[in-house]
């Protein structure tokens, strides 16, 4: 990671204020005192406060660093992780990986020296695996802890319970909007006070402190009317911001990558018909999907008589701060992942931003100087908008957080202390898709040695269950390579080429007739092969050569997870083939695809969409895709988007029917014979039940008739053919199962159970 500390001294001094100016100056006493009084600070400040990267420095000089401790700094993106670790480095005047370090999946920079450690929410919950009380840290600080990420929400009730052991633990919450009292009570509990003065809410646990917000005013504005189409208001406005406004960078917010792939190119093309002798136009992009470095492009100081225009998704709201922004122009929606139970489909949909979340990107402008913020999108549109954004708990798929949280010893999901508790029905349905991949028994605990892996290593369940299960399809070595590919999230090919037909016709190159992921195993071996020591053979093949460097080392990193486990990876084989060849046989690597991604199966339809197995949603392949416009009677695939009306699946590959039946769980493999099930409970405190080894239901509450209703309509969608079901509930035997406070015969809680 050279290149990026390289970069770091290039760019990092034009980014900050000196310490003394920031808001946060004016605090250092008061914060120190409440981190030594209370186990538990609030710290409420709009960003650009200084409170991310003055704050570990003031606990570092106050000696919180001392005995070997470290202070570790939690954010919810990679992105912000990285910058911030980078600035804080440059004014501690140390290269970053020594006394300030980054940690984010699959990329490391500390040492044994690091005293300050910048890392996601999710990193450090994968600490706790090896290190359950998290013993390392003496202050443990949650930034942005308002945008309550999955990992944030699940990080907070652990760090709720490691508090109860280890007193002497130091944690700051940091929030820039007034959810203060919410993090307060969480953590006081019984103790906290509303009736009392607000500075003793918190009782002996907490305390709450307000840092002043921004510096300069924001001039707010709306549209009279909607925008009929806002990717091309946007361009609109970024030119009349160039034309009419003072300098100053433009920061303009849109839902994802396609969306800002097509609005810088429509930029470009307008910017070449600007007068000679009118300021240039940088155009940079800014989303979760570039690597570490492309990111960074975005900190670095605007040319002379240039105006910089980023073009970024919500990743610039609130995790990282880019000086010399004057101009916001806010679309008004984000993509957001929605879970849904039904289907089991986890999709990204663009749908409109919270209030919460207007706020925020307004205020990222006028840092520097008062600034203006351009929303396409009327009064009237913002007064209809949610106040919040409706946490990532409420609405995810929970089956990566139950496994994690299994791994960490809490079997008992529904009593785990979150700080907004998940629906019922997204934590049966997890665990459903967990019990399906193999990862818990019939006792909803990990097995042994699949499930306790698949927590362990940093993938998401499906596709750790295909990477533990290759070797007995004998393609570890090319499933290896397809895990580290489809973590680039799509960044593989270059996408500013503005010839579509050019680029479809590189990709044909490559392309194998079964699918993406057999695509993507010939684009690496083709990398590997020629183009990882010369970067223009990738420009000619218009591939990203960074995003293909980090998955040489993604693909390093998975290859020690196994050799952790004791599972050696043979290349020998995809060795011996040449670039465009595929390196073992395609066959054996799509049934162990199919392994995992069971659940995403889907079938073909007459009119060329999909059908997903459950829930019947209609889907199409992405232009992107190697299956657009091709045939195949049945696929899986990785990714879901809904785009407008369309929803759009992604990394698609054929399988076979049957492969489906030798899945595990599938939906698809339920066969029609009658036969008699056992019904299990699964969590003692809840009422839990599971026909067979597949199909769990929670009930946090209920009723004789809601339970009996919700197994004879799931029986019925089986399409099992169900004769009778015999009832054990474990704890109690065969003849009571306890309903509220009273215990009840099965069969008056159950009712008759038999089939149609």
């Amino acid at each position: 990671m050279a290149s990026e500390q390289e970069l770091s001294t290039s760019f990092i001094p034009a980014l900050y204020k000196p310490a003394a100016l920031l808001p946060i100056a004016r605090h250092k006493k008061s914060l120190l005192y409440l981190v030594e009084k209370f186990p538990v600070t609030i710290v409420v400040g709009q960003t650009g406060s200084g409170k991310t990267t003055q704050l570990p420095q003031y606990l570092d000089q106050a000696g919180w660093c001392e005995h070997g401790k470290t202070i570790a700094v939690t954010q919810p993106r990679r992105v912000a992780a990285t910058t911030v670790a980078t600035r804080v480095a440059e004014e501690m005047r140390c290269k970053v990986g020594e006394d300030v370090g980054y940690s984010i999946r699959f990329e490391d920079l500390t040492s044994p020296a690091t005293r300050i450690k910048f890392l996601t929410d999710g990193m450090l919950l994968r600490e706790a695996l090896v290190d359950p009380l998290l013993s390392r840290y003496s202050v443990i600080m949650v930034d942005e802890a308002h945008e309550r990420s999955l990992s944030t929400d699940v990080l907070l009730g652990t760090l709720k319970k490691i508090r109860k052991k280890r007193p002497e633990l130091r944690i700051i919450i940091s929030s820039a909007t007034l959810q203060a009292e919410d993090f307060l009570r969480f953590f006081a509990g019984e103790e906290y006070k509303p009736e009392a003065d607000p500075a003793d809410l918190g009782g002996s646990v907490g305390r709450i402190i307000s840092l002043e917000g921004r510096m300069y005013p924001v001039d707010t504005l709306f549209l009279d009317s909607p925008a009929e189409d806002y990717i091309e208001r946007a361009v609109k406005t970024v030119f009349d911001i160039h034309t009419q406004e003072a300098e100053g960078d433009i920061l303009l917010f849109l839902t994802g990558r396609e969306e800002i792939d097509t609005a810088i190119q429509l930029i470009s093309e307008r910017a070449a018909t600007l007068h000679p002798k009118a300021p240039s136009l940088l155009t940079l992009p800014l989303y979760a999907g570039l690597t570490t470095e492309q990111q960074m492009y975005v900190f670095e100081p605007t040319p002379e008589n240039t105006r910089k225009v980023i073009v970024s998704t919500n990743i610039a709201e609130a995790s990282v701060t880019i000086d010399g922004i004057v101009y916001v122009i806010d679309s008004g929606f984000a993509k957001l992942r929605a879970y849904n139970p039904n289907t089991g489909i986890d999709t990204l949909t663009a749908v409109p931003i919270s209030k919460a979340s207007a706020t925020q990107r307004a205020g990222r402008a006028g840092r520097t100087k008062p600034g203006k913020c351009f929303r396409l999108y009327t009064q009237q549109a913002f007064e209809q908008m949610p106040e919040a954004t409706v946490p990532e708990i409420q609405r995810s798929n929970l089956a990566p957080v139950i496994m994690q949280l299994k791994a960490l010893g809490i079997d008992n999901i529904v009593r785990f202390d979150f700080l907004t508790p998940p629906p019922a029905e997204l934590i049966i349905r997890a665990l459903e898709l967990l019990s399906s991949l193999g990862a818990i028994d019939d006792y909803a605990k990990l097995t042994k040695p699949l499930g306790t892996r698949m927590a362990e290593i940093a993938l998401d369940p499906m596709m750790a269950k295909v990477l533990l299960t290759a070797p007995s399809f004998n393609c570890l070595s090319e499933i290896l390579t397809i895990a580290a590919m489809v973590s680039l999230q799509g960044t593989v090919w270059v996408q500013h080429s503005g010839d579509k037909r050019t680029a479809e016709s590189h990709r044909r190159k490559f392309a194998v007739e079964e699918g993406d992921h057999l695509t993507y195993l010939n684009v690496y071996q083709a990398f590997v092969t020629k183009g990882k020591k010369d970067s223009k053979w990738c420009r000619d093949n218009l591939l990203n050569y960074r995003a293909l460097l980090r998955a040489v080392s993604i693909r390093g990193q998975l290859k020690r997870y196994l050799e952790r486990f004791g599972i050696q990876v043979d290349e020998t084989l995809s060795s011996r083939h040449g670039p465009a060849e595929l390196s073992h046989q395609p066959e054996q690597i799509r049934r162990c695809l199919t392994m995992g991604y069971f659940a995403h199966a889907a079938k073909m339809q007459p009119d060329g969409t999909f059908k997903t197995v459950s829930g019947g949603l209609t889907l199409h392949a992405h232009p992107t895709s190697l299956m657009f416009n091709r045939k195949a009677d049945w696929v899986i695939f990785h990714e879901i988007m809904q785009t407008g009306e369309k929803t759009y699946i992604r990394d698609v590959t054929k399988i076979e029917k049957s492969w489906l039946l030798e899945s595990s769980g599938s939906t698809a493999a339920k066969g029609s014979a009658k036969r008699t099930r056992t019904l299990n409970v699964l969590a003692i405190g809840t009422f839990a039940l599971t026909i067979g080894n597949h199909r769990p239901w929670l009930f946090r509450s209920a009723t004789t008739a809601a339970i009996t209703t919700t197994i004879r309509t799931s029986l019925r969608s089986e399409g099992a053919g169900w004769c009778c079901a015999t009832v054990f509930v474990r704890g109690w035997g065969e003849d009571t199962f306890p309903l509220a406070d009273s215990a009840f015969p099965l069969k008056r809680a159950l009712g008759n159970v038999y089939g149609p």
